[in-house]
């Protein structure tokens, strides 16, 4: 869970600056959110910054990323 933890954390801290959205794990709806925003970050053109990336980073970003997806999907089978 330390990746999904580390990315929900990162979201809040982006979101409290522009007083968006807080995600909380605990919610239904929040992890439905989370889903959708790991689903977007996943794309081709925001995991390499449109190209702008090393290969290096982006491997390592989607490596964080699938691990977040995976504990999420854990999560939501469980509840």
């Amino acid at each position: 869970m330390k990746e999904l933890n580390r990315y929900v954390k990162q979201k809040n801290e982006f979101n409290a600056l522009f007083r968006g959205n807080y995600y909380d794990l605990r919610f239904e709806d929040d992890r439905q959110s989370i889903a959708s925003s790991l689903e977007s970050d996943l794309s081709p053109e925001n995991l390499t910054c449109d190209g702008e990336l090393p290969y290096v980073q982006v491997m390592a970003r989607k490596r964080f990323l699938d691990k977040a997806v995976q504990q999420l999907n854990s999560m939501m089978e469980v509840a």
